[in-house]
Parts: structure tokens; C-alpha cells; sequence
């Protein structure tokens, strides 16, 4: 080696100058103590008062993922003249560190200093008056919005729109969004959504009808919010319609379309649709994020196809703790409450990975609709015992169940009484349900007058009360019941069952004679009714005769809403082929007894979803052991 080179490598580089310092080096650091010295090092070389380099630090310390926004504060306020970018800056932090409030003062101090917003103020500054539901404060942030010029810039727009949505004003969203210059799919989308949200989902539909075909077509994002939007205001056949609308405009479904979808099938029982999508996820190479993998799983759980949830479950590369807690839940929903508690096991053993407060929801539930008693009594301490979690209002209403189930009416309600907090509607709504069942007068009386009261408007509620008086002969307070839901404008909620058959959705409402078979599906009732009566059917009247239950009572109780599903099933499915039924109340014990007897006599499985827990029929026995 050279004299030259060996005097180069042990030379030492030139000192960093005020003119050579690179300001570029600041978005390198990591940690508010790397910031810390560079910003040492700034104070010596003289550029404390350099907006571009103080900038940096101050962007750093106020919205970094290790951020100090107290010390950014103490920079900011040693400089001279601090540029928008700066202000921008701040603001961001302040919104990053749920200060909406600040955010508007900071505004305020932004304008008194003489600094001029540009466009990016105006997004968070919005965003911020959202979270704050300051009203008035973004309604003048708008005139500022117009005020500077910015009332062709989408980002403020679009923010706009979402502002007015969070303030209830829909009035005002859409004369922002009308007189937008050029209408993105946030533009569309955040309209939708706020229809959809405050309920007003034909204007919604009006909204989304009104886009250009064109923009449509290249827009999944709108046509998630809409179906979504019919999801969650469980209006799912239109949610189909519009679905099947999609594909055939050629719109390619993503990860959002396909997890609202699936809800949808959910919702409908539809496991046909839901398999197709499923299917359709795998062939097509959408992303499967931790939520779409649970809605999966879900999807087959409550449509009663528990291998294929188990299937899709082992298949996972890596299982969430939101997968374990469907798969436990749906373990719990189909009676599985000893393969629950195996579950949980397996899920203990792996690493990094904890049971949380839903883990325990869904477990307790497993052993209430299992009647496991002793170990639901026994993991109830252990949450708290291994893993520190307090019982909540749902693990107490587990617990109630549970014991309630079993006939432990005042061990139930001595949980009741030792709650911390005071027990909810559903906590006394599972007590009232236990004193029905196993004929408790006194205390159902008593449980039911308060749970009316607290959900006056559910005709549950009443119902079960009024069974309770029925069963026990109590004719004078059946009628008082009924008056009171009458004085009340509270109407029964009619039994309704559908079944899917060849990817179609067929609807039967208890009595209806609606559908376009129904001359043959009662004749069908009929026949089955008959053949059951060779091999000892007897009606189960029990509460049936005094038309107050979640069915029109003698409408007759032979075309309940299931009877009607299943002959259908009888008529038209496949042979062989398991009839899947979902239903939107608790199956009667009569249609219990009728769907176990259909079983066995037509050779025929039945899975049946009601608003509990599934069924499974076949040969004569349930799956839930009668236990339900």
C-alpha cells in the first residue's frame, strides 16, 4: 500500500460545518435520544433558527412512533418565525396524541401569529374537529376552507364530508359533496357510509345508484360500503341482490366485499353462497388478513358446518388470538363444550399467545350450552386466578346461564347478587329464561317484572313472563301482560325460518302463506304430521294455547315457521341431502320433538340454527341432548 493511501486511511474526516451539516441525516434517527444529540449538535453549529432542520427535529418528536410532542412544543417555541409546515406539524401531533382540543388552539395561534394555512392545515384540522364534536369550530374551519382557496382540494373536501357525517348534518355533507369538482371513491364512499349510518339506507342506495357506471365499475370500495351497509342493518337478501348486481358488472371482489358477504351468508344461514366465496378467495389470490381468516371460520360455524370451520382453523399458517376465539365460540354455539375446553388447552400450549376476556366469553358459554357446571365453575376462577381477567357483565351472564340451565336457580342468583357492577338486561334476561324453564313462579315473577322494565320495547321479554303466569295457571295476570304490551304498542316478533336450497334463500314466516308453493308445503306439513302421529307423535301444548308466545299461538302450532322450512327441505332438496335451517327465535319445544321424529322417520339430517345455539337432528336425537 502507498504512502498516500495509508496516509488517507488514517486521516480523520472534515469537521460537520454550518454549511455542510445535511439536514437529510435527521430522518435517519430512531429514538428520541439519537434526536436529542443531533439536535445538541444543531444548537452548536448555529441553525436553531433554520425552520427546514428544526422542522425535521420537531416532525420527529411529534408524530414519530417514539415521540416526545412535549419536547417538540419546547422547540417550536424557540424558534423566530415558524413556517406552516411547522404549525402543520404540531397540529398532526396533537390529533396522533388524541388532543383534538389543542389542535383548534394551535389553529388559533397559527392565525394569530400571521401564518397562513395551506392544504395541508385543513385535513387534521378537520379530523380534529370530528373527534372533538366541535360543532361550531368546524363549521368555521369550512369558511377558512373556502376563505384560502382550497375549495377544489379533495383532501379538505372529502374531510369535510366525513365531518359533517360525525356531526348528524347529512344536509350540509351533500351540498360539500355537490359541489365538489371532481368526486373520488372516498368522496362516494364517506356519503354512503353516512346515510347508511344514520339509517337511511335507500338514500344511501340513491347515492351509490347515482355514480357513473364507469367510476363503478373500478370502485370495489363503494359497492363494500353499500352491501355493508345492508349487512349490518340485517337487510342481507338486498345485500345479495346487490352482490350478484357486482358480478355481473364485472366488479372484482376484494377482501372487504368478501368479509361482508360472508357476513351476509351468516346472517341468511346461506352455506352454499358462503362456500362459493370461500372458494373464490383461494382461486383468485385475495389477501386473507386475521379478519377475513376469522369470518371464514365463522361462516361455517354458524352455518352449521363445524369440520369445515375445524378444517379451515388446522389449515391457518398463523393463528390469531381473534381465530381461537371463533373457532371456541363456534365449538360453544354447536353444544361442543368438552372439544371447547380441548381448544383452549391447545391454544395454553402455544407461545406468545394468551387467552383473553372474549376467550373466556365463548368458554363459559361452551359449558353452559353443554351443561357443564363443575368445569364452568372451575375456568371462571382460573381466568382470574392464571391470567388476571376481571369477570365482566358477559362472563357473569355465562355463569347465570349455566347454572341456571342446571336447575341452581339460587346459586344463580346468589352470582347475581354477588355481581360488582350492576347485572344487565341479559344477565336477568338468562335467569327469567331458567325460571321458565324449570317452572320457578316466584322468583320469574320477580326477575321478569325488572327485565321488562329495563327493555320495555322486546316482546321477549313480556312473552316469557306471561308463559310463566300461563304454565302456572295465572289466567288474570296472562291477560295483564298481555295488556301491557298492547298499552305499550309492543308487537310478538313473528317466527321466521329460511333454508337454502341450490344457492336460493327461501323465507317462511310462522303461518304465511306467502311463498309460491305453499298450497304444497302445507299439504306436505300435513302428510309429515300424519305419518308422525303412526309412531306416537303428541303436540307439545306446553304455554301454546294462550297466544302469547314468540309464535302465533293454534296459528296452529302445526305451521310454525320451521315445520314449513322443513317441508319445503322434504319437497324440493335432494335425497339425502342435510337440510340446513336457520331461524330467528328459540326453537319450541314441539318443532323440537317434530324435527327429532323427522329424523329418524324420513332418514333425513336436519341442522337447525335458532337464536341460541344449533340443532343437529338425526335419527331421532339432537345434538343438544335436549338440553337447550
Amino acid at each position: 500500500m502507498s504512502m498516500a493511501s495509508l496516509q488517507l486511511l488514517h486521516s480523520t474526516p472534515p469537521p460537520i460545518s454550518k454549511t455542510t451539516y445535511s439536514p437529510s441525516r435527521l430522518d435517519l434517527c430512531s429514538t428520541m435520544a439519537e434526536i436529542k444529540q443531533h439536535h445538541a449538535q444543531i444548537i452548536k453549529l448555529g441553525l436553531s433558527s433554520d425552520n427546514d432542520t428544526i422542522g425535521r427535529v420537531i416532525k420527529f418528536c411529534a408524530i414519530s412512533e417514539t415521540k416526545d410532542l412535549n419536547y417538540a412544543l419546547k422547540v417550536f417555541h424557540t424558534l423566530p418565525s415558524p413556517d406552516p409546515f411547522i404549525y402543520n406539524t404540531i397540529i398532526r401531533g396533537y390529533l396522533q396524541s388524541n388532543l383534538p382540543r389543542n389542535c383548534i388552539t394551535f389553529y388559533t395561534k397559527m392565525l394569530e401569529d400571521s401564518v397562513i394555512p395551506n392544504n395541508f392545515t385543513f385535513p387534521p384540522l378537520i379530523r380534529a374537529c370530528c373527534v372533538d364534536n366541535a360543532i361550531q369550530e368546524g363549521k368555521q374551519v369550512h369558511s377558512h376552507v373556502i376563505k384560502y382557496g382550497f375549495l377544489s382540494d379533495g383532501f379538505a373536501q372529502n374531510n369535510l364530508i366525513h365531518m359533517y357525517v360525525n356531526f348528524n348534518n347529512l344536509e350540509d355533507a351533500r351540498r360539500v359533496f355537490d359541489k365538489l369538482v371532481y368526486k373520488d371513491d372516498v368522496s362516494w364512499t364517506t356519503l354512503i357510509d353516512g346515510y347508511a349510518q344514520l339509517g337511511c339506507l335507500d338514500e344511501a342506495y340513491k347515492v351509490f345508484e347515482s355514480m357513473p357506471v364507469d367510476k363503478r365499475k373500478n370502485s370495489a370500495v363503494s359497492w363494500n360500503a353499500m352491501i355493508a351497509a345492508y349487512v349490518q342493518s340485517s337487510r342481507f337478501h338486498e345485500a345479495f341482490e346487490l352482490f350478484e348486481k357486482m358480478r355481473l358488472e364485472n366488479v372484482k371482489m376484494d377482501k372487504f366485499v368478501a368479509a361482508s358477504m360472508l357476513s351476509a351468508c351468516i346472517g341468511l344461514g346461506a352455506l352454499e353462497q358462503g362456500k362459493w366465496i370461500h372458494r373464490y378467495i383461494k382461486e383468485s389470490g385475495i389477501e386473507v388478513d386475521s379478519k377475513l381468516q376469522t369470518t371464514v371460520i365463522d361462516m361455517y360455524c354458524k352455518c352449521g358446518c363445524l369440520d369445515e370451520a375445524f378444517e379451515v382453523f388446522k389449515r391457518l399458517e398463523s393463528k390469531g388470538i381473534s381465530s381461537w376465539n371463533c373457532m371456541i365460540g363456534g365449538l360453544a354455539i354447536n353444544g361442543k363444550g368438552v372439544a371447547a375446553i380441548e381448544l383452549l388447552k391447545e391454544m395454553e400450549r402455544e407461545k406468545n399467545l394468551a387467552p383473553d376476556y372474549i376467550t373466556f366469553v365463548n368458554l363459559l358459554s361452551a359449558c353452559a350450552h353443554s351443561g357443564l357446571v363443575d368445569e364452568g365453575k372451575y375456568y371462571f376462577r382460573y381466568m382470574t386466578e392464571v391470567y388476571g381477567i376481571e369477570p365482566g357483565m358477559e362472563h357473569y351472564g355465562c355463569m347465570v346461564d349455566l347454572l341456571g340451565r342446571a336447575g341452581l336457580l339460587e346459586e344463580a342468583r346468589k352470582v347475581i347478587d354477588e355481581m360488582p357492577m350492576r347485572p344487565d338486561v341479559g344477565v336477568l334476561g338468562a335467569l327469567l329464561g331458567a325460571c321458565k324453564i324449570h317452572g320457578n313462579i316466584e322468583l320469574g315473577e320477580e326477575i321478569g317484572k325488572q327485565v321488562i322494565e329495563l327493555e320495555p320495547s322486546n316482546s321477549g321479554r313480556y312473552v316469557l313472563l306471561a308463559n310463566l303466569y300461563a304454565n302456572a295457571g295465572r289466567w288474570e295476570d296472562v291477560a295483564y301482560v298481555r295488556k301491557l304490551m298492547n298499552d305499550r304498542g309492543v308487537k310478538k316478533a313473528p317466527g321466521c325460518s329460511a333454508i337454502e336450497l341450490e344457492g336460493a334463500v327461501n323465507e317462511f314466516i310462522a303461518g304465511g302463506r306467502t311463498h309460491p308453493e305453499a298450497k304444497e308445503i302445507y299439504a306436505k306439513v300435513n302428510e309429515i304430521l300424519d305419518r308422525l302421529r303412526s309412531v306416537g307423535y303428541v303436540p307439545v301444548t306446553d304455554g301454546v294455547l294462550h297466544d302469547i308466545s314468540e309464535e302465533e299461538r293454534e296459528n296452529p302450532l302445526y305451521y310454525h315457521s320451521e315445520k314449513l322450512a322443513i317441508a319445503f327441505g322434504l319437497l324440493r332438496a335432494k335425497p339425502g341431502e342435510t337440510l340446513r335451517i336457520t331461524k330467528n327465535l328459540r326453537v319450541c319445544k314441539d318443532c323440537h320433538q317434530v324435527s327429532k321424529l323427522i329424523s329418524k322417520v324420513y332418514d333425513r339430517e336436519i341442522v337447525v340454527r335458532d337464536r341460541n345455539r344449533f340443532h343437529q337432528f338425526k335419527g331421532g336425537e339432537c345434538s343438544c341432548n335436549d338440553y337447550w
